[in-house]
């Protein structure tokens, strides 16, 4: 590693990345892109397979599980991620907080500047990502726009003590398309985890990686009439708020009983398009 102006040591990549570990949540697991039958792929696994274009050597493995909230995957996954023995980790977690009905910002950015802090020192390059406005997407999720902005800008802050690369979706144009996000609209689609594996690889400097990513999306179709975005907004109600609601108010979550998809470091076989 090599020291920078600021003190904080600059990771130095000497090759090719040969261990990639994902800590994170249901947007790291893959949810929205895929499902628990044909399988979850998702940012991550787009991102790995990047990587290995670079190296086909490159071992992966996804400790994420959705429903857990960064202090949970701090304590569940870090020393997994550790023992792996990474040279490059990504670190995704505190939508789950933020949606709870209390929360302090700081100690969820406390858990991951401490994820961000024991990779990096084990000699991995790390990154992460900022956090979309919900509120352009959910109109009700507009108690927690605060909360966002306060944790994106303690991410920066972190990120920039320990030398972690940020991947900025917070700023992207395309975080009020409806095209980015699966019908939960609140875990992206197919389309949004390509985008978010673009930016991250981007961040990370990956050979073959650019700012394409960052470019605005085509404009949308016709847009919806004010009698089809009010039915549409009680389908969601009915098919995604109410479940939510239902579970936090019976103290479940949607990862209980649920382990990570790939614990395991392994070579990324057959690469998908």
């Amino acid at each position: 590693m090599r020291p920078q102006e600021n003190g904080v040591p600059e990771p130095v990549r000497s090759g090719k990345y040969l261990r990639y570990v994902a800590l994170g949540d249901s947007q790291t697991e893959g949810v929205g892109d895929g499902d628990d039958i044909v399988g979850l792929r998702g940012w991550a696994d787009r991102l790995a397979e990047h990587l290995a274009i670079d190296n086909p050597e490159l071992q992966y493995a996804n400790l994420a599980v959705r429903g857990r909230r960064a202090g949970e995957v701090r304590s569940e996954q870090l020393g997994p991620a550790l023992a792996l023995r990474p040279d490059v980790a990504t670190v995704v977690a505190g939508v789950n907080d933020l949606l709870r009905l209390r929360v302090e910002t700081s100690t969820v950015a406390d858990h991951l500047e401490a994820m961000f802090a024991a990779l990096t020192a084990s000699g991995a390059r790390v990154a992460t990502v900022t956090f979309p406005d919900l509120t352009r997407i959910i109109p009700l999720a507009r108690p927690v726009r605060s909360r966002i902005l306060d944790i994106n800008d303690r991410i920066r802050a972190a990120a920039a003590r320990h030398g972690v690369a940020v991947a900025e979706i917070a700023r992207h144009p395309s975080v009020a398309d409806r095209r980015f996000w699966s019908e939960d609209r609140l875990h992206c689609s197919p389309l949004g985890h390509q985008l978010i594996a673009a930016a991250v690889a981007h961040a990370l400097q990956v050979p073959g990686s650019n700012d394409s990513w960052n470019e605005p999306p085509p404009p949308l179709p016709i847009p919806l009439s004010t009698q089809r975005r009010a039915t549409a907004e009680l389908r969601w109600a009915a098919t995604f708020l109410g479940p939510w609601l239902g579970r936090r108010l019976r103290g479940q979550s949607s990862g209980d009983q649920r382990t990570a998809k790939r614990p395991q470091l392994h070579r990324i076989e057959g690469l998908r398009s």
